[in-house]
């Protein structure tokens, strides 16, 4: 008996929404990666993309736990001699939280060519509407 291994037209990628409100941050990013990569699937193969579509909505209720929203630092570097920004994750959260929330998906996805296209898949939206209903997404419960 072989190992069943699947082929690119063989994976049907469905799509999920994941609702982040008043749950913490990293949990919700967790399963989110989970369903990138398509480890709740039976037919999960690590050298394989065979995970689904993820939308996250309500990012911006989303909660850091503990004293992260005034000790975490999210920093970026223009390319410049010195210039490297940081900026606070309470203002972050304020501003930008669908940057804060594809940043935390993107640590817990690897950095090889299946995780840069598994990234392409995920959609973070600050509110509760989000364009995608035509494709019908499932509601996905941890």
């Amino acid at each position: 008996m072989s190992t069943y291994m699947p082929k690119a037209g063989d994976i049907v990628r469905k799509w999920y929404v994941i609702d982040a409100a008043g749950k913490p941050m990293g949990k919700v990013a967790v399963e989110a990666a989970k369903l990138l990569r398509g480890k709740h699937k039976a037919i999960f193969t690590p050298h394989a993309d065979c995970g689904d579509h993820v939308i996250i909505i309500n990012a911006e209720k989303a909660v850091l736990t503990g004293n992260k929203l005034d000790q975490k630092m999210y920093y970026r570097h223009t390319g410049y001699i010195g210039h490297l920004k940081e900026v606070k994750y309470s203002t972050l959260m304020k501003t930008k939280p669908e940057l804060a929330m594809s940043l935390a998906v993107k640590g817990m996805i690897p950095d090889t060519v299946i995780g840069r296209k598994a990234l392409t898949r995920l959609r973070v939206v600050k509110g509760a509407e989000h364009a995608h209903a035509a494709q019908k997404p499932e509601a996905w419960e941890f």
